[in-house]
């Protein structure tokens, strides 16, 4: 058997066809999900009567088994090849921990299987693309967390300098230090239970003006910088749509050059067809004109 291409286009042999076929995706498609609402109703073990539960566990197995002979099945199909998409890694991993030895003796590993629905962001179209585009959004995001850990540090550092300095013992365990400090702004930063839990015990412990200090870096941390996250994401999302639209757009191009070849190709046959019409006429009549009698 020759070897898989991972274009998804052609094909070198009926079992490569087999597993790359839409109805072959549809049905992997829906084991996952049967799948994940299985091990969700596991999770009230403690209401399932025994053979519900083993029932389950049976249906389970029985997905796992599907998928390694899946994963089994590309591996001969594609071989080396196989490995060279990082989507194909990423099933291979999630699938191998159900099969560890042992690994239903570890809670652990009997929670990751729940990391199999996962493979759907890759089988869906959609999905696929929007986890690409954030994936390529990740260096962008990287230096943005860079600038966000940065005004953390740097208000942490103030605030531990002006609040730090307390016997109230709350307000001493949310800016003591630098990391509480640093905790503490992140928490205001996220604006949750900001106003009470943080800002007003530091008013009532005698510093009437740091709800500007709070107000200046809820500004600048939470709506510019956070909202960079956002627009990052939507350039990313924009810019994949784009590179898809390019992509539908040659498609069609290319049918339509293809086409005009074709009709261009048939044209010139017609004419050449015409051509060759009109010269056996030509040919037909020349003898007529020849032996025609004199009548003079």
């Amino acid at each position: 058997m020759k070897q898989g291409t991972t274009d998804f286009a052609t094909y070198n042999s009926r079992m490569e066809q087999a597993i790359e076929s839409r109805l072959f995706r549809h049905f992997i498609t829906v084991l996952i999900v049967l799948n994940a609402i299985v091990l969700g109703v596991l999770t009230y073990r403690a209401h399932l009567s025994t053979s519900f539960i083993a029932q389950l566990e049976w249906f389970d197995r029985a997905v796992t088994f599907i998928f390694v002979i899946e994963i089994a099945s590309k591996l001969i199909v594609y071989r080396r090849r196989f490995f060279t998409l990082g989507w194909n890694w990423f099933d291979f991993i999630v699938v191998g921990m159900a099969i560890i030895p042992g690994a239903q003796g570890f809670a652990v590993l009997r929670a990751m299987r729940v990391l199999r629905i996962l493979r759907l962001l890759h089988i869906v179209p959609m999905m696929r693309r929007i986890t690409e585009a954030l994936l390529k959004a990740l260096p962008g995001m990287g230096a943005i967390i860079a600038v966000l850990t940065l005004i953390t540090y740097v208000g942490a550092v103030m605030a531990t300098n002006m609040f730090g300095d307390t016997d109230n013992p709350e307000v001493a365990q949310l800016f003591g230090d630098l990391p509480s400090s640093a905790f503490s702004l992140f928490q205001v930063m996220t604006m949750d239970g900001w106003r009470f839990e943080v800002v007003q015990k530091v008013i009532d412990d005698g510093h009437p003006y740091a709800p500007f200090f709070f107000l200046l870096f809820i500004f600048v941390a939470s709506f510019a910088v956070l909202n960079l996250f956002i627009a990052l994401i939507v350039d990313a999302l924009a810019a994949e749509t784009r590179a898809v639209t390019d992509q539908h757009f040659g498609a069609i191009e290319d049918e339509m050059v293809e086409e005009f070849d074709d009709a261009d190709r048939e044209r010139k046959e017609i004419i050449a067809l015409l051509k060759s019409v009109q010269k056996e006429l030509a040919d037909l009549k020349r003898p007529q004109d020849v032996t025609a009698p004199d009548k003079s």
